[in-house]
C-alpha cells in the first residue's frame, strides 16, 4: 500500500474507480447544496482546485494504491494554523480492497504524517451514523468519538448528521500506525 499526492495523470484511474464503485460511494459523497456555487465538474479541475488549495497551505489530496493500483483516496482539509493547528481527514476506497485493513493503514499514516512532518496537534474525522464501514475505521484505530454535529455536511443531496471523532498527537507520542500495529499484533482473550 502506498499513499502519494493526487496527479492530473490519475483521471483514467480515478474515473474508472469512481465509475464501478458508483452504488457504494453515492451514500457518502459530499454533494453541493443548492445555493452553493457549482463544485468542479471534471477530474482535472478537481486535481487543479486542490492542487491550488495544498499550495496555499489548505488541504493535502493524496492517491491510495494498493499493489500499484489506484485503490482510492485520502484528503487533509481544513487546515487550520495558529494557535490551532488541526485539520479534517476525508477518504473513500474502492470496494474491492474495503475490509482488508488498507483503510486504517492509511489513515494512520495521513495522521502520522500530519503530526510529525506537517507540525499539526488535532485531526478530526466526520463520519455519518450510519456508515458502518468508516466507523469501523475509527474502531480499528481507537480514535475516540467527540461529538455529534446535527446537518453537518451536505452529502447524498441533503444536510447529514455525523459522529464527530478526533485524536491529538500527545495520544500517539510513538505514531497512530504504531499503536495500531501493536494492536493487530496483540493476541485477543475472551474473558468469561
Amino acid at each position: 500500500m502506498r499513499l502519494r499526492p493526487l496527479r492530473s495523470g490519475d483521471i483514467d484511474a480515478w474515473r474508472e474507480t469512481r465509475r464501478r464503485n458508483a452504488a457504494w460511494l453515492l451514500p457518502w459523497d459530499a454533494t453541493a447544496p443548492p445555493s452553493s456555487p457549482s463544485r468542479p465538474v471534471t477530474f482535472r479541475s478537481l486535481v487543479r482546485k486542490l492542487h491550488a488549495q495544498a499550495r496555499a497551505g489548505q488541504t493535502l489530496p493524496l492517491a491510495l494504491e494498493v499493489d500499484e493500483t489506484f485503490a482510492g483516496q485520502v484528503t487533509v482539509n481544513n487546515i487550520v494554523r495558529g494557535s490551532a493547528q488541526f485539520a479534517s481527514i476525508g477518504y473513500w476506497i474502492d470496494q474491492r480492497f474495503a475490509g482488508r485493513g488498507v483503510m486504517p493503514r492509511a489513515v494512520a499514516m495521513v495522521v502520522d504524517h500530519c503530526f510529525g512532518d506537517m507540525a499539526l496537534h488535532r485531526i478530526e474525522i466526520a463520519i455519518r451514523p450510519e456508515n458502518t464501514n468508516s466507523l469501523r475505521v475509527m474502531e480499528k484505530l481507537d480514535i475516540g468519538e467527540v461529538g455529534y454535529a446535527p446537518r453537518y455536511l451536505h452529502i447524498d443531496n441533503a444536510w447529514r448528521d455525523h459522529r464527530l471523532f478526533a485524536i491529538t498527537k500527545e495520544e500517539v507520542p510513538l505514531g497512530l500506525l504504531r499503536r495500531w500495529e501493536d494492536s493487530v499484533r496483540r493476541p485477543q482473550t475472551d474473558v468469561g
